[in-house]
């Protein structure tokens, strides 16, 4: 990745060029996706309640 790439900022009549093209983004995300973010949220968050707990 190149970096100054990443750190390059746009100006405020770049974003309101690119605002008023009216393009929105694609929904890209199907049920397997949502379902798989779910379910490793989960899992994410027990790992935190397990420690918590066997800390205690």
């Amino acid at each position: 990745m190149n970096r100054s790439h990443f750190l390059e900022k746009k100006s405020v009549d770049e974003l309101q060029a690119e605002a008023s093209t009216g393009e929105t983004l694609d929904r890209a995300l199907g049920a397997f996706d949502l379902i798989s973010l779910g379910i490793g949220c989960i899992i994410g968050a027990g790992i935190f309640v397990l420690t918590g707990t066997a800390a205690a």
